[in-house]
């Protein structure tokens, strides 16, 4: 995939300029984000994330845990990826990752709403990100496979360091996060070696429902 398209702006008044508004609008938009909760907990507060949050955190996550990647990546891809793949939640919604229901419907969801929040952008930065956003979803790269990597990573983590708190409230099971966390596998043998690890010990706590 190529670079995000970059148009050099020497206009004074740029900010009267129908690509800038839309920038601009887009950034907005994205604002929304902060409004969309998820099923983890934060570690310091009683409150669920939100999917801001969650992107900002999973992006920082690739840049300090790129080195335990099996394959090279470009890690500013893979970030840049992260900061973006769920912006579709705006619309879409976050569908908790255990929703069999809602996995039904939402590859459908995500798609009309990446349609209207990336048109939102000048053409040519519509299709990078759409593109990027793409490339996450079908996980076929070595950027995108590490990507989804630390986006089921960093749950587990906050699931782990709660108590298990979301776990229980849904009634999960030490089988469906084990299966939760096969992308790891394939992206990084360490971290997936590491998940398990936690998997085991959280299990051994009573967070998880035991295996039968």
């Amino acid at each position: 995939m190529s670079a995000l398209p970059l148009v050099k702006r020497t206009d004074p008044l740029m900010h009267e300029s129908k690509r800038f508004e839309q920038q601009i609008e887009f950034l907005l938009e994205l604002d929304a984000l902060k409004g969309v909760l998820r099923r983890s907990y934060l570690l310091h507060s009683q409150r669920p994330e939100n999917s801001a949050e969650h992107s900002w955190h999973i992006a920082t996550m690739a840049l300090v845990l790129a080195e335990y990647a099996d394959r090279a990546v470009d890690v500013s891809r893979v970030a840049a990826m992260l900061l973006i793949h769920d912006a579709v939640e705006i619309d879409a919604g976050d569908t908790y990752c255990y929703d069999q229901a809602g996995a039904r419907d939402k590859a459908q969801r995500e798609k009309m709403a990446a349609d209207r929040i990336f048109g939102i952008l000048p053409p040519e930065q519509c299709r990078w990100f759409r593109d990027l956003w793409e490339e996450f979803e079908a996980n076929q790269t070595p950027e995108a496979g590490f990507a989804n990597a630390v986006d089921r990573l960093m749950p587990l983590l906050h699931n782990y360091y709660s108590g298990g708190k979301s776990w229980k409230e849904h009634g999960i099971s030490t089988a469906m996060v084990r299966k939760r966390m096969e992308p790891l596998r394939d992206a990084s043998k360490g971290l997936w070696d590491y998940a398990l690890m936690l998997i085991d010990k959280a299990a051994a706590a009573g967070y998880l429902i035991p295996e039968t």
